[in-house]
């Protein structure tokens, strides 16, 4: 029997308009044989909980350059909790400050990669920590 691919969704929340570094990621783990569902710009975390129920994803990546990862990624990582998703990844990519990432994972973040982390960490970041 084949093994389950693991299912990703990649989210942009908010008002940034710019997702070629999500697009990048999202093409890396389609390359590693990850199943990827890309919501597309400007979702609400509303959005995006709703799309990782029903997607039934076994991460969630999201990509952010906003400046907004304190508010936005905590109401996320909210929503998927009240909506019973414990046990998903979930991880923030994109332009987040060192002296936020230890906030952010205390409120639910699983990992933090900053701009330059190689797509190969990311891969195995996440092979390493979806559970069966």
């Amino acid at each position: 029997m084949a093994e389950r691919k693991i299912r990703v969704l990649v989210a942009k929340p908010g008002l940034d308009g710019h997702d070629r570094g999500a697009k990048v990621i999202a093409r890396a783990l389609r390359d590693a044989g990850m199943e990827v569902i890309y919501t597309g710009l400007r979702q609400t975390p509303e959005m995006i909980a709703a799309a990782a129920l029903q997607e039934d994803v076994d991460a969630v990546g999201i990509s952010i350059l906003s400046g907004a990862h304190r508010t936005l990624c905590p109401k996320i990582v909210d929503l998927l909790h009240t909506a019973g998703m414990d046990d998903v990844l979930i991880l923030v990519g994109g332009i987040v400050p060192t002296e936020d990432i230890a906030d952010l994972k205390s409120k639910g973040i699983s990992e933090v990669f900053p701009p330059g982390t190689s797509t190969e960490d990311i891969v195995s970041y996440i092979r390493a920590n979806v559970r069966d």
